[in-house]
């Protein structure tokens, strides 16, 4: 059986009805209003995201990472529709001032409520402020491509991505792959809508040299640490980042096809760090998370 059929058999027997829908949008002709079906059980009526979207986080209540994984799930299958519900709700969300510091002009990367349910230790609120990039800049991308141009909400995006992009021009190449990710989608959005508000070619070139710094170049640490390999920004055929990255990122193809298991899963690299029995359920979330993005980056290539 070829990897793609080992991965299809897992997905049907084991995914969540989000990763089922998204699977079938990539492989098998499925409609993008289904995964929009799949993923509004998700969100809030605030407009926000919770529930487990994040699988590392069993949190209902709506919190910024969450929108953001939401937002992510949009972008990947190239959602237009501003007025539809869900993204007006997550605008509504994001316009709110809800999990938003005014002084650091950035939405939380954990909150407070996390500690009152299922988490990984890394999305447990330590009671200090946490304010990050991750996911700030992506959040502001959003609001670029879907917020209505010249409102209160627009241009508050415009100033948040102004202020991220100068902040990650001078922290290059000290920035992490989380936080890296999201600048990946910023740069995107303002590409995409062709704002031109700070030197984008600067922009470019400093996210070429931190991608090219956080992919993991030793390959045998990839089968058991939580490394970034060239699939964490989807390095492929097309991408901004293939032409340094060609050699690694072909070789993670074969890295995948060498690597799934007799079941169509691939392994979950990472653990919670804590007493909660719930990482087990965490974990086969993850496993179809995993199989499709794998099979989505064999699928560019091929």
């Amino acid at each position: 059986m070829n990897p793609f059929e080992k991965a299809r058999r897992f997905i049907y027997r084991n995914a969540r009805p989000i990763e089922l829908a998204r699977w079938q949008y990539h492989f098998e002709q499925g409609s993008k209003e289904n995964v929009l079906k799949a993923l509004a059980a998700y969100q809030n009526e605030d407009g926000g995201f919770g529930h487990g979207l994040e699988a590392d986080n069993w949190n209902p209540h709506s919190s910024p990472i969450t929108t953001w994984n939401a937002c992510c799930i949009l972008k990947e299958i190239q959602w237009e529709d501003a007025v539809h519900p869900m993204v007006q709700g997550i605008l509504r969300y994001l316009e709110s001032g809800k999990d938003f510091s005014e002084i650091n002009q950035q939405w939380m990367n954990t909150i407070p409520s996390n500690n009152d349910y299922p988490h990984a230790v890394w999305w447990g609120f330590n009671g200090e402020s946490d304010y990050k990039y991750n996911p700030t800049a992506m959040l502001a991308g959003f609001i670029l491509k879907y917020a209505e141009k010249g409102s209160a909400l627009y241009e508050k995006g415009k100033r948040i991505a102004g202020e991220a992009v100068a902040w990650f021009l001078q922290k290059v190449p000290g920035v992490d792959r989380h936080e890296t990710a999201c600048f990946v989608t910023l740069y995107e959005y303002m590409r995409e809508t062709k704002l031109k508000m700070v030197d984008m070619d600067a922009f470019a070139r400093a996210l070429k040299e931190q991608v090219g710094k956080n992919i993991e170049r030793d390959t045998e640490k990839w089968k058991t640490e939580y490394v970034d390999k060239p699939s964490a920004f989807f390095i492929v055929p097309g991408s901004m980042f293939y032409d340094e990255n060609e050699q690694i990122a072909q070789f993670e193809c074969e890295f995948i096809r060498e690597n799934q298991l007799e079941d169509g899963s691939f392994s979950v690299n990472w653990q919670w760090w804590n007493e909660y029995k719930e990482f087990e359920a965490a974990k086969m979330m993850w496993k179809s998370v995993i199989v499709l993005e794998n099979i989505r980056y064999l699928k560019a290539f091929e």
